[in-house]
């Protein structure tokens, strides 16, 4: 029995070792090498057809596509979900909490502040001083000169005020903490600015409201085209423990820097907000909207707004 079993597979073995390779008739694994280079040179050619055709497909389809400037979905278009941007704001939360929205660090404790400084320091480069970004030269644009459409508005963070710097480490380090707020882009979304100040909406907190009063009777009566921004302590307690708040280098978004293109080297504008003076050891609710006749506000939504929280050991 044992005999029969070596016996088959030492057959076995010599079967498989001749259809490997057949010395007598010249083949391997069943195969000449006349018949190995048709079927090599088919499949080289059927091969090389489906690459070719697959990439005339794809040159084809990308010719259909703009790119450079115009998705598919813009603001009004019936696609988009929102009719205007949303308002972000830096430094954003360590990765393990990156859902939360609270700002929580320990003052005068550079270990404790410095992913807070690190996140708006790396947020910050792209406004570090310079006259070109992705080739694009940069103009510095205002109300009398606004950008061509294929130009791009300057922004530098040596506009920023107060201790909204990175040598300051952003106040972390003392008692005033900056936020940045940025609007993020949103293709060809035109702001309705205000014009006068009698259209301002009632539901403006009265010291915006002042303010771009004093800066109408500052110009002769023309208020300046802003995108404007209010912060506040969201509850009573929250506006009591909240302090003064200064902004930098506008209380706003100038309107100049909008429409967005997708124009190469286009830099969002930001407002810096510095926290003067906030309640330590008090969870502080920060509330801050934008203001413009096209841009809404739903708490629910959170649109035209954002929500963070700040705490201060």
């Amino acid at each position: 029995m044992e005999g029969g079993r070596s016996e088959f597979y030492e057959h076995e073995k010599e079967s498989f070792g001749k259809f490997l390779y057949n010395k007598d008739a010249g083949t391997v694994m069943g195969r000449t090498g006349g018949s190995w280079s048709k079927i090599g040179l088919f499949y080289l050619v059927f091969y090389s057809f489906l690459a070719g055709f697959f990439s005339v497909m794809m040159t084809i389809f990308y010719q259909t596509l703009d790119t450079s400037f115009q998705p598919t979905y813009t603001p009004g278009g019936g696609g988009s979900i929102l009719e205007h941007p949303a308002l972000g704001f830096r430094p954003l939360p360590r990765k393990e909490n990156v859902e939360s929205t609270l700002i929580w660090y320990k003052s005068r404790d550079k270990n404790d502040v410095d992913h807070w400084v690190n996140s708006l320091t790396n947020f910050m480069k792209q406004y570090e001083g310079t006259s070109t970004i992705s080739g694009q030269t940069l103009i510095k644009c205002n109300e009398e000169n606004p950008p061509n459409t294929d130009q791009v508005c300057k922004f530098q963070d040596t506009w920023l005020t107060g201790n909204c710097h990175k040598k300051e480490n952003f106040g972390y380090l003392l008692d005033s903490p900056c936020i940045i707020l940025k609007l993020n882009k949103m293709i060809n979304w035109v702001p309705e600015v205000y014009t006068k100040v009698e259209d301002l909406p009632d539901a403006m907190p009265q010291d915006l409201r002042e303010h771009i009063s004093n800066l109408t009777d500052a110009k002769q009566g023309k208020m300046p085209q802003m995108i404007w921004l209010s912060c506040k302590g969201e509850n009573p307690a929250d506006q009591e423990y909240i302090g003064p708040i200064l902004y930098s280098p506008w209380r706003g978004f100038p309107s100049y820097f909008f429409p967005y293109r997708n124009t190469p080297g286009y830099l969002s504008p930001i407002v810096a907000v510095e926290f003067t003076h906030p309640q330590p050891f008090v969870l502080i609710n920060i509330e801050c909207k934008i203001w413009a006749q096209n841009i809404e506000h739903d708490k629910k939504k959170r649109l035209g707004l954002v929500h963070f929280e700040l705490l201060k050991d």
